[in-house]
């Protein structure tokens, strides 16, 4: 399926947020891209545009092209309780996402990638699906003949953030998808409301 392999901090600069991580030039230039810089007059923006923004944030950050983000947001609706709560929850509950957040891979991409080259188990066996969703109980591991693997080792070692509904053993190279998060627990900084609005219209 085809990804966004365009400028990265061009997409942070248009939503003012480092979205693929700690940004360099994020940080000199925080305003949007564009020829005029910082000194281009800009309209108010409708309240279409500002949902419509959310949305990309949304599925740039988790690395989802519009046909998938729109299957997941269905699949949230249909699920009991809070609509955006439930996308972001499934987001979260991605197998790409989840070994980023287990600290396997630096960026979600990266994490695609190992995926897709079959460097991850699930439950004991190979799976190369970036976009399963896990469910509680779900063992994540590095496959034994990827351990070695410079990209997984560097990644591991630089002691990335843990999250409370991830168990992670070092000495195993494995985790433990133990439940769904709680929306406060999601670090994320999307307005999921935004978009369940956007859909509604």
């Amino acid at each position: 399926m085809a990804r966004y392999t365009g400028p990265k901090t061009k997409i942070a600069r248009r939503f003012r947020e480092a979205i693929f991580g700690p940004d360099k030039t994020l940080e000199k230039k925080n305003y949007p891209p564009g020829m005029h810089g910082n000194s281009r007059r800009r309209g108010k923006q409708s309240e279409y545009a500002i949902q419509l923004a959310e949305k990309q944030k949304a599925k740039y950050t988790y690395g989802i092209l519009e046909r998938q983000f729109a299957r997941t947001f269905h699949l949230a609706a249909k699920k009991r309780g809070i609509t955006g709560e439930n996308l972001l929850k499934l987001l979260e509950s991605r197998l790409d996402n989840t070994v980023f957040r287990l600290g396997i891979a630096p960026s979600r991409s990266a994490a695609r990638q190992f995926v897709t080259h079959k460097h991850i188990l699930v439950n004991g066996e190979v799976v190369n699906v970036p976009s399963m969703l896990l469910k509680a109980g779900d063992k994540i591991a590095v496959r034994e003949k990827s351990k070695s693997l410079e990209a997984i080792t560097t990644s591991l070692s630089t002691g990335k953030k843990r999250f409370s509904w991830l168990d992670w053993d070092d000495k195993s190279m494995s985790g433990t998808f133990v439940n769904l998060p709680e929306r406060t627990e999601i670090p994320e900084n999307i307005k999921e409301q935004l978009i369940v609005e956007l859909y509604s219209k």
